[in-house]
């Protein structure tokens, strides 16, 4: 068999012609197709990975969020309970301070019911007393006692102070005699002359009677009192135990 070179030339030249037409008008938009195709597809897949990356951000974001919230609760919870652990104590101790002081405010009450009730028997009884001892001093009475009283009261006027003496008798108006019982005449005129001696001047005097004194004899001037009766003693001695309770 024989080839016919110019033919195998002429058809290699077409296949050539051919493969470069298919290569130019087909396979070059082809592959340009898919290659835009190929760069959208990796756009997407990157686009798709950066979503992911940011839905794992705020899912990491959230979480952490969460966290603050859960730590955040439990701090608020813990602080509340301290609070109403320390409030509590608070209470509990107001309420002790409180029972303490009623519990000792009762018995300071106590105390003074007491005390008022003792120093008002005591009262009672020291009234009492004065009372017997004013009922059997007033039974003593007479001469004996009336001289008696002088002479305490010529004591008394002694004692006192020189200037208060010298203001005394340099009275200008009446000195009140009291006694309990009317005097005689004449143990008026003793006291005048015993008094007038005691304060070394003589004086004038005018007499009073006050069955209140018991028996005695007392001074009066417009500016000084000279007591000297049981009245005057039992006040004292009564003072005295009222004092002492």
């Amino acid at each position: 068999m024989k080839m016919d070179w110019w033919t195998l030339g002429l058809q290699t030249i077409n296949v050539v012609v051919l493969i470069g037409l298919l290569r130019w008008f087909f396979w070059r938009p082809v592959a340009d197709i898919i290659a835009q195709r190929q760069a959208a597809a990796q756009k997407t897949i990157a686009d798709a990975a950066a979503l992911a990356a940011k839905a794992k951000a705020a899912e990491a974001e959230i979480t952490t969020t969460r966290a603050g919230f859960a730590g955040e609760r439990e701090a608020i919870l813990a602080k509340a309970r301290t609070d109403a652990e320390q409030a509590s104590k608070a209470l509990v101790d107001q309420a002790h301070k409180d029972a303490a002081a009623i519990d000792a405010a009762e018995k300071a009450a106590v105390t003074a019911e007491q005390q008022a009730a003792k120093k008002a028997w005591a009262d009672r009884s020291a009234h009492l007393a004065v009372t017997v001892a004013q009922r059997l001093a007033s039974r003593l009475d007479g001469p004996q006692v009336q001289a008696a009283f002088l002479s305490w009261l010529i004591k008394a006027i002694e004692a006192l102070p020189e200037p208060e003496r010298a203001a005394m008798a340099a009275q200008t108006s009446e000195l009140e005699v009291v006694s309990a019982n009317d005097l005689t005449p004449d143990e008026q005129a003793e006291v005048r002359t015993k008094i007038g001696k005691a304060l070394g001047n003589a004086q004038s005097f005018r007499f009073k009677t006050d069955p209140a004194l018991i028996a005695g004899l007392e001074l009066h001037g417009p500016h000084f009192a000279v007591a000297n009766s049981w009245h005057a003693d039992l006040d004292s001695i009564l003072a005295e135990l009222a004092h002492d309770h």
